[in-house]
């Protein structure tokens, strides 16, 4: 099914950056999204009131930093899954 949203412009930019950063289309990253939305647990959330950390902001250095493959990109996804699992089971 097709169906149309608005986001603010900063939205979009990060939301295609990190399905660039995954290897993935944005269409697949807001399928994932909002699969893993409606298949959560109501009331269980990783922060405090339901919010998530805010994102650490660094400062740039202007240096370059060299591009991954998709492998690499897979890999890392993997890794912080993995490391995500692991952290759940220890609870």
């Amino acid at each position: 099914m097709r169906t149309t949203i608005d986001l603010p412009d900063y939205l979009y930019r990060e939301l295609k950056s990190r399905a660039a950063l995954g290897g993935l289309t944005v269409r697949e990253l807001i399928t994932r999204y909002l699969g893993e939305g409606l298949h959560a647990r109501p009331g269980v959330s990783g922060g405090a009131r339901g919010r998530s950390a805010p994102p650490v902001a660094i400062p740039a250095t202007g240096k370059s930093i060299r591009a991954l493959s998709r492998a690499e990109l897979r890999k890392a996804d993997q890794d912080l899954e993995a490391a995500r699992d692991a952290r759940s089971a220890r609870r």
